[in-house]
């Protein structure tokens, strides 16, 4: 009965993960409507960073908070990197670009973290380099694909926010940290949140509290409370609670997500060009994913509370990226 109701458990949080973040790309498009992109991106990050903060505050005190400068620098970094460069440049793309293209091309992290470890001579598998491969000719299809010079804008913009994301989680593992993962993300939403609200306003973004619509406050709140509160605490557990086998399956899960999500509530149009390029791009970083994976030791395979031998509850949960076992932020819409 235990094992029925873990298994349970592990896969509402794996459907949470899945639906949760393949749809804050629609959460952002909404948002944007009447919000600026940058201010409203800044909103959402400050805010789940203010509410993560104050639990971890409550039930933990003010000790879990404690870090060298040197730790609290790095996830400053990092999320500057991943919330002000990265997810600033989906708002921003998405605003010449449909949502579920914006997906697709973000798709291409794992791949480009492949890379980065090429460029410290960490040799991958060679299915791995196929992967890369496969995948970045799908990214090039979606690019020849955009058409207009908006799209085109856009694409541009997306590609620079999945490169800035890639470094961000390539060191995320490789410079000092905060030891606790919730720690580490309270930090890396303030800083990056606050780097949004910073040049947002430095290029001239204002907000008109009149001009806001119902149904942009109302995707701002899904994303603060679902998208960057629950979608992340349930990506910790299962990191605690599931083998990463299963858990990495989000990587080629959210973008098709994030394209039936689009179609169905905003009705954007699919051409067949973009149907075949982000099925190669989903093949490339399923390769990328599942040879990554099945290359990892024993250990990795073991959840965190048995691999401690300790009840899960009790490990202290990593936050591993699928791709190269670095440490990652881990919302990455």
């Amino acid at each position: 009965m235990g094992q029925n109701t873990r298994g349970i458990k592990v896969w509402a949080a794996l459907a949470a993960v899945y639906v949760v973040w393949g749809s804050t790309y629609l959460g952002i498009m909404l948002t944007i409507e009447t919000i600026p992109p940058m201010l409203s991106g800044g909103l959402r990050f400050v805010s789940a960073a203010l509410i993560l903060g104050a639990v971890l505050a409550v039930r933990r005190g003010r000790r879990t908070f404690r870090m060298t400068r040197r730790q609290f620098f790095g996830a400053g970094l990092v999320g500057l990197l991943l919330l002000t460069a990265g997810n600033g440049m989906v708002a921003i793309a998405e605003q010449h670009i449909s949502s579920g293209l914006a997906a697709l091309l973000v798709a291409s992290v794992p791949l480009w973290l492949v890379v980065f470890r090429m460029a410290v001579r960490d040799r991958p598998h060679l299915l791995t380099l196929s992967g890369v491969l496969i995948g970045f000719c799908g990214v090039a299809g979606l690019s020849l694909a955009g058409g207009a010079s908006s799209s085109t804008v856009g694409i541009v913009i997306i590609l620079g926010g999945a490169l800035s994301w890639s470094v961000g989680s390539f060191l995320s593992g490789r410079i000092p940290m905060p030891e606790d993962p919730f720690v580490a993300s309270t930090v890396e939403m303030a800083v990056g949140g606050g780097g949004l609200l910073l040049i947002g306003t430095a290029f001239g973004e204002r907000m008109d509290l009149a001009a806001v619509s119902g149904g942009s406050w109302l995707a701002l709140a899904y994303l603060v409370l679902v998208g960057s509160l629950i979608g992340f605490t349930s990506y910790i557990w299962l990191l605690g609670n599931a083998p990463i086998s299963l858990v990495s399956t989000y990587a080629y899960v959210n973008p098709v997500v994030a394209v039936l999500l689009g179609v169905v509530v905003l009705s954007e149009r699919v051409t067949p060009q973009m149907i075949a390029a982000g099925f190669v791009i989903v093949v490339g970083v399923a390769l990328v994913v599942s040879t990554e994976r099945n290359g990892r030791r024993p250990d990795t395979e073991t959840p965190a509370g048995e691999a401690h031998g300790g009840p899960p509850e009790k490990a202290a949960p990593q936050k591993r990226s699928p791709v190269d076992g670095s440490l990652s932020e881990v919302t990455p819409s």
